[in-house]
């Protein structure tokens, strides 16, 4: 899933590429990905792009008094060509779900929106205000603004009841982490990811806004200036737990373990994170009952 830095990376580069620019057609291939109907989609074209904006995990692509705001979900992509297809996109089962073509200076340019998999949750909106997107609009602060401080961040985990892996993915709490980036910084932060948010120490609160800080900021500036294509790949390669299981552990070389849910995993080490301790499998105990 695309979080922050990938999210960010994206911003810069549709910024360096669609800006300036006008759209000249619009071509909505997966209709479900549709959020919104009016305005159209097609009202963009004739449009110019005046800016793009990272919103949390959401892009938001400004075409004159219009937003074109893009969540990519889990397996959403946007992918830049300097000579789309001639012919149209037409409906089908392929991963193409928004096609936009643009005009003058290079005639056929343009970005594909695409979503991988079968399980279809990628969201397109075109709105006038991007406040119209209930996720826009429920986004807690950027833990990148520059405004956002210690004190800020103690605050909202004061009487957080919630285990800390859940507050840190609750894009109403803060915005733009999700299940790749949590488990990083909380293995940064040598937290156990199950550690109730609001029992934490003084310390613990302070060593774990520097972590968010940190991995996030380290994140983007590994990716800053890579092609499209190159993004996910870069993600992979420079995180050390999340999706490692088993793997050793880069910083004290013990196993990495994960425990799964219905729908997702989480990893950690044990020595950094859990004073050794392995963290029982929710979904195996559950199996063996």
């Amino acid at each position: 899933m695309p979080e922050l830095p990938e999210v960010e990376c994206l911003t810069w580069f549709l910024s360096e590429h669609v800006v300036g620019r006008t759209v000249a057609r619009v071509h909505p291939v997966a209709v479900h990905a549709l959020k919104t109907y009016d305005p159209p989609v097609t009202a963009l074209e004739g449009r110019t792009f005046d800016g793009v904006t990272r919103r949390g995990k959401f892009l938001d692509l400004r075409v004159g008094e219009l937003h074109l705001v893009l969540h990519l979900a889990r397996a959403g992509w946007v992918r830049w060509s300097d000579r789309l297809s001639a012919v149209p996109p037409r409906p089908g089962k392929g991963p193409l779900a928004l096609r936009v073509r643009l005009g003058q200076p290079e005639d056929g340019a343009g970005f594909d929106v695409t979503e991988a998999g079968s399980q279809k949750h990628l969201a397109v909106h075109v709105v006038r205000d991007p406040r119209e997107v209930p996720g826009v609009a429920r986004l807690g602060p950027d833990p990148l603004d520059e405004g956002f401080g210690l004190a800020d961040f103690r605050a909202l985990l004061e009487g957080e009841r919630r285990q800390i892996k859940g507050v840190l993915r609750d894009q109403s709490v803060l915005a733009g982490i999700g299940n790749a980036y949590s488990d990083e910084i909380l293995h940064t932060a040598r937290m156990s990811p199950f550690k109730l948010a609001a029992k934490l120490s003084e310390e613990e609160v302070e060593r774990l806004y520097a972590a968010v800080g940190s991995t996030l900021r380290e994140a983007v500036e590994r990716s800053r200036g890579l092609a499209l294509k190159d993004l996910k790949a870069e993600k992979k390669s420079g995180l050390r737990v999340h999706g490692r299981k088993g793997e050793p552990c880069p910083v004290c070389g013990d196993t990495v373990r994960e425990v799964s849910f219905s729908d997702s995993a989480l990893q950690y080490c044990p020595t950094c994170q859990t004073g050794g301790k392995p963290l029982a499998d929710r979904r195996l105990s559950r199996l063996l009952k």
